[in-house]
């Protein structure tokens, strides 16, 4: 492995871990952490343990990631360039952590680029991003990439555990390669978000995200109201839109997901239709599919799924939700009539 050999040769300064969502950049770059702190450790078993823990509690490793839409400036000077020129707390390392680092704002990128440049030598970053394509390329050409595949759904199933069979193949099936999405789908947040996508229930699904987006928001809010009296500065106003953003990134999360399990429903009616059941991703509601797709033209289905996607890209746009989904929802009915 990659990791294997920088440990043994000696890390870089930084690294740039780029893959889709639930591909295991998360677990990696924490263990990548652990171990370059333990390397420089007297008591390396003690340290390996604190850096693995959710939040650590090591001061050696900081943990940067985007309370809302977007990292803040502020936090990114504040936690990671500013403090990267502090002398490790314990043993020899220090390791900074930015998780989605393609939510930082251009102001951010460029602030960080001396320190990529030019860190202290007990410094290591390890950036996450699942887009890549976002990043300056002045930020990506300093880091070492290091990539990550989508696990196979054979993987994610075998990691979700017991329960219903059917159901949990789906959600592997569902998630792509995403283990977290995987267990949200088999939640009883991501049943209902299912149900809504399937019977096109575009109301219920507006109503499931935008209270997914005040929960988030008033999460971050409490969250950030708790690092400010700990002494992190933040103004009144910077809480205020973070939790907003987070709000927002929550909401369209949910809306998006939605929209997938619909296009996903359709896409699996094509297959089914055609002949083809057995590479369904809906397995747990087969008979279902088996009914609707009978006497069905496959081609009809397909499009209504190239429909749902045009829907996602016109979203991006910032066009108005509900006007999108009852759009939707007519040619829809004039598809599928």
């Amino acid at each position: 492995m990659a990791l294997d050999a920088a440990l043994k040769a000696g890390p870089s300064h930084a690294y740039l871990f780029r893959g889709p969502r639930g591909s295991g950049k998360r677990a990696a770059a924490r263990w990548f952490a652990a171990e370059i702190l333990a390397s420089a450790a007297e008591d390396a078993e003690d340290v390996r343990r604190r850096a693995l823990l959710d939040p650590s509690p090591h001061p050696d490793l900081v943990w940067l990631a985007p309370q809302g839409a977007q990292h803040m400036v502020e936090e990114v000077r504040e936690r990671v360039i500013r403090a990267a020129a502090y002398r490790p707390y314990e043993g020899g390392k220090r390791v900074f952590v930015i998780e989605a680092a393609e939510a930082m704002r251009d102001e951010s990128q460029n602030a960080l680029l001396k320190t990529l440049e030019e860190p202290p030598g007990f410094v290591h970053l390890i950036l996450l991003s699942s887009e890549p394509a976002a990043l300056l390329e002045t930020i990506s050409s300093r880091c070492q990439a290091v990539e990550f595949a989508p696990l196979p759904a054979a993987a994610v199933e075998a990691s979700l555990g017991e329960g219903d069979a059917e159901e949990v193949a789906a959600a592997a099936r569902l998630s792509a390669g995403d283990l977290e999405l995987a267990r949200m789908l088999l939640s009883e947040q991501g049943r209902a978000l299912r149900a809504q996508a399937i019977a096109m229930d575009w109301s219920a699904l507006l109503k499931s995200a935008a209270a997914a987006g005040e929960e988030a928001e008033a999460a971050t809010r409490e969250a950030l109201e708790e690092e400010k009296e700990a002494g992190l500065k933040r103004s009144a106003r910077d809480v205020a839109d973070a939790a907003k953003r987070a709000g927002r990134r929550r909401r369209t999360e949910l809306l998006d997901l939605g929209l997938q399990l619909a296009a996903a429903w359709f896409r699996d009616l094509a297959t089914v239709a055609a002949g083809a059941a057995d590479v369904a991703y809906n397995r747990d509601r087969l008979p279902q599919l088996q009914s609707r797709a009978e006497g069905l033209d496959p081609s009809a289905p397909r499009r209504a799924a190239e429909l749902v996607q045009d829907t996602r890209r016109r979203l991006d746009l910032n066009v108005s939700e509900e006007l999108a989904l009852e759009a939707l929802s007519f040619r829809l009915a004039r598809e599928l009539a």
